[in-house]
């Protein structure tokens, strides 16, 4: 009881299974629990794409309000193409069901490894933003920037560890605090320019010092890795296509309208805060010097810029826009929170990924999953020192592979459709659909080959190596669960009886837990049934075989040498080598075992059973049995008068067996 009241404290009461139809979504908690990621996304790809175009200079800039608008016609047509998804799926249709079904096994698998990879990323590059956000506004945390992400990345974990109904209502005021922030920032904006004011960023005065002379193919490379950079805002599109089954009915048409609502949201934010950033003149580098900063200044986020030459330094609009950003960052890694676990229990189903991970927890969450996916993060935040932008560049390449395959593979799910001859007016509606996802193929597999190749050498060759490592990893474990099928399996159904059962008893003294452990072995009935101990010390030894010959116990003690005073390796090179006169024999061991009330008395004992049972279980044809020893601390209480009937119980099967037709030898 009080072992699991600190998990109870932090994770809440068990829920019972026929409770998991509590936890389905209404569209209000739906959209902040799934769009997050995506709506949070905003708040970085706009710097993103300013970044990679400060390499070529100040004449760059003027591109960055084309290539949002470029960024949000991809969010389009790839969103109406997860509507499709959402009702050809309406139990779940993420990039691996799809593929996997639509264009076999191992393009699912290389639609798996991505989505894993990204949801990684997505957690740390969401996290570690926000916290950027977090240093923007308070300069003297920065130096505390890694302890902090990992911090909110445990402090998420433990959230979505209680179950998906309190992580929407957790998520609901920061992801709407959000939206309503900036687009209170756009009214605000709109009013100042509308009366004749000026917006003008803290970086306007400083200039850009170009790192490359961008002209002709370099100059469109240039620009295609801003747009690549940009396509961050992107991420989490897939999230609702694979939840699906978590809304309430009807499931598909509520998915199918919180994407609508995500897509209108994010493209409006998105070109909204480009064009802020266009108009206030802000100037963002990937190194401070470029930019020609004073040594001792904290540079801003493009975001935190634009709040400041809106509302104004040390405003309250400035702070709240601040707040909501960071608690929406750090809470967008709530999309992969969702969709990791999930991806994990049906990979785990198919027998990808080990048994383990389809198992829900006591919240009725996918918890192996929530952990797994919590310690991956926080490795990767570490690994990169919490850098936006140099975890960024490893990012989108495992977003839209997963796209490209996922929408290839609804081209096919919809050619199979129209084979199986439909109605005409079901038909025209498969066209149509069909036309939405091949538009949707070509543009990010388009986009995929720019991200891969403008992206490759700044980091994200890493994630080309983790994908196919996945993937190998993922085939070896689904060999693995083949293999132990196929040597399970049996032709006769019918239960084969062992020809011979060997039992030996360890025996350490003559107590109270030995006389049980060898009352319960001769129940068994056994061929042959000896006690065995090993002689670690030869005093304690003499004194065991007195006391066994005192005690009249009527089958043989064998006492094996030790002379490096070991215990486990004697006893397993002794039933590895007793002698077996038939391949139906089995040996049993039977093992007396004290069982201690208190973890510390734990650590008072030598664990000497755990280590052997251990060992024991690799041998072929052995049988281990523990034969507890409650102790009082353990809540037993036994009576002098219950222990020495032990021994008389022993004499009464002792005799009994002597009287038997076949009795032990």
């Amino acid at each position: 009881m009080w072992t699991s009241l600190p998990k109870r404290l932090l994770l809440g009461r068990p829920l019972a299974s026929r409770q998991l139809g509590d936890t389905l979504l209404p569209k209000v908690l739906a959209l902040p629990i799934f769009c997050s990621d995506a709506l949070s996304s905003v708040a970085y790809a706009t710097e993103a794409i300013l970044v990679a175009l400060s390499v070529g200079g100040l004449a760059f800039y003027h591109v960055a309000p084309y290539l949002a608008v470029a960024v949000a016609v991809l969010f389009v047509i790839v969103a109406a193409s997860y509507r499709q998804t959402c009702y050809a799926y309406p139990s779940g249709g993420g990039s691996y069901i799809v593929s996997h079904e639509n264009l076999g096994r191992s393009a699912g698998l290389v639609a798996a490894s991505a989505l894993l990879v990204d949801y990684v990323m997505t957690v740390a590059v969401s996290v570690v933003a926000g916290v950027s956000a977090i240093t923007s506004a308070l300069p003297s945390t920065a130096p505390h920037a890694v302890a902090m992400s990992v911090g909110f990345v445990a402090v998420l974990m433990v959230v979505n560890l209680r179950g998906v109904r309190e992580t929407g209502k957790t998520f609901a005021i920061p992801t709407y605090g959000f939206v309503v922030g900036i687009f209170v920032m756009f009214i605000w904006a709109g009013v100042k320019l509308g009366t004749g004011q000026h917006l003008v960023a803290e970086s306007a005065g400083y200039p850009i010092h170009a790192t490359e002379q961008a002209t002709g193919l370099l100059a469109a490379f240039l620009v295609l890795r801003a747009f690549a950079q940009g396509c961050t805002a992107l991420t989490g599109v897939e999230a609702i296509s694979n939840g699906v089954q978590v809304f309430r009915k009807p499931k598909a048409h509520n998915a199918a309208t919180v994407l609508g609502y995500l897509a209108v949201l994010a493209v409006t934010m998105g070109i909204g805060i480009t064009l802020l950033a266009s108009i206030s003149d802000v100037h963002a580098a990937l190194d401070p010097t470029q930019l020609a900063l004073p040594a001792d200044a904290t540079p801003k986020t493009v975001l935190a810029q634009v709040a400041v030459a809106v509302f104004g330094p040390g405003s309250v609009g400035f702070y709240a826009i601040q707040v909501f950003t960071a608690a929406i960052l750090i809470l967008a890694a709530n999309t992969s929170f969702n969709g990791f676990p999930t991806l994990a229990s049906i990979l785990a189903r198919d027998r990808y990924f080990p048994r383990q991970f389809h198992t829900r927890g006591d919240r009725l969450v996918f918890s192996n999953g929530i952990v797994l996916l919590a310690v991956f993060a926080a490795g990767l935040i570490y690994a990169f020192n919490a850098n936006t932008n140099a975890l960024i560049q490893l990012y989108v390449i495992g977003v839209f592979t997963a796209f490209t395959l996922s929408q290839i593979g609804m081209v096919k799910h919809w050619h199979t459709a129209l084979a199986a001859d439909p109605p005409t007016g079901d038909r025209r509606r498969i066209r149509r659909s069909q036309l939405i996802n091949g538009l949707g193929a070509v543009a990010t597999g388009v986009v995929f080959v720019i991200v891969l190749v403008t992206k490759f050498l700044e980091g994200a060759y890493l994630v080309v190596i983790a994908i196919p490592v996945l993937f190998a990893l993922m085939r070896g474990i689904n060999r693995h669960y083949a293999t132990v099928a196929q040597e399970i399996a049996v032709e006769d159904v019918r239960p084969v009886r062992p020809s011979r059962n060997h039992v030996l008893v360890l025996v350490s003294k003559v107590s109270g837990p030995t006389l049980r452990a060898l009352a319960y072995a001769r129940s068994l009935r056994p061929h042959t049934l000896e006690a065995i101990t090993v002689a670690v010390d030869d005093e304690e030894s003499a004194q065991l075989r007195r006391d066994w010959d005192e005690a009249g116990l009527d089958f043989p003690l064998k006492i094996l040498e030790s002379p490096y005073r070991e215990i486990t390796r004697p006893i397993l090179k002794y039933v590895r080598d007793y002698p077996r006169t038939g391949p139906r024999d089995i040996m049993t061991v039977v093992i007396p075992e004290y069982v201690v009330g208190h973890w510390w008395e734990q650590l008072l004992h030598n664990q000497s059973a755990l280590r052997l049972r251990a060992r024991l279980l690799f041998l072929p044809d052995v049988v281990t049995i523990d034969i507890p020893w409650h102790l009082r601390s353990a809540g037993v209480t036994r009576t002098a008068d219950q222990a020495h009937r032990l021994h008389d119980d022993y004499e009464q099967q002792a005799a009994a067996a002597r009287q038997s037709a076949s009795p032990p030898s």
